[in-house]
């Protein structure tokens, strides 16, 4: 990953205060990157999962068999 540090604080206070998904633009008007603040739920907004149960699911012995031994009993039963 790449990263940009903007030193200009009008740009840094506009990328902090914006309310939502906004757009990177050069001087002409070119889309330069877009922000879509993915991972930060907007103001307000309320997590129907407590952290505690996320945590709870994160560590549930979950049932099932890998994907590639998946693939491989399909490849032989039906070519490939």
């Amino acid at each position: 990953m790449t990263t940009i540090t903007f030193t200009d604080p009008l740009l840094v206070n506009q990328i902090v205060e914006s309310a939502g998904p906004f757009e990177v633009c050069d001087p002409a008007g070119n889309i330069l990157s877009v922000d879509a603040r993915f991972g930060v739920p907007p103001a307000g907004s309320v997590i129907p999962i407590s952290l505690e149960e996320l945590e709870r699911r994160s560590k549930v012995q979950r049932e099932g068999r890998p994907l590639a031994g998946i693939l491989r009993e399909l490849r032989e039963k039906h070519g490939s």
